[in-house]
């Protein structure tokens, strides 16, 4: 003897199999693989370009010439420089030459303050004189 079949779930005429039910929330579309992929590189990229980007523009050393002024402050062993204009209350030093490729802080004359500068490869001297005011 076999066993009696169960009744098949009744359907509900109003509501077919398939379709959603009115008033109910959508279900959520699924994320495809290359959208979260794209995300990931996206943030990725971003961290990179803050944490190289910012350095730069904001600890880029003053490529100022000759005849420029600038403010010097902070720690000797890590100033700061501020271009300047000469008549600026806040200007200290008047740059007097720049002497390239070299960390050589002695290529300045006695009596003139010498400050080393980088950006990237490039690195230079800059020979600075107090401003008279």
């Amino acid at each position: 003897m076999s066993a009696p079949t169960p009744p098949a779930a009744p359907q509900d005429p109003q509501f077919p199999q398939g379709q959603p039910i009115p008033g109910a929330a959508p279900a959520p579309a699924p994320k495809s693989k290359l959208k979260k992929f794209l995300g990931v590189v996206v943030l990725i990229v971003v961290a990179v370009v803050v944490k190289l980007g910012i350095g730069y523009v904001f600890d880029s050393p003053v490529r100022a010439e000759a005849g420029d002024c600038v403010r010097v402050t902070g720690e000797e062993n890590n100033p700061e420089v501020e271009t300047k204009k000469c008549d600026d209350k806040d200007a200290n030093y008047k740059v007097v030459k720049v002497v390239e490729n070299t960390f050589d802080v002695d290529a300045c004359t006695v009596g003139e303050a010498a400050l080393a500068q980088q950006w990237d490869a490039d690195k230079f001297v800059l020979c600075l004189d107090p401003v008279k005011k």
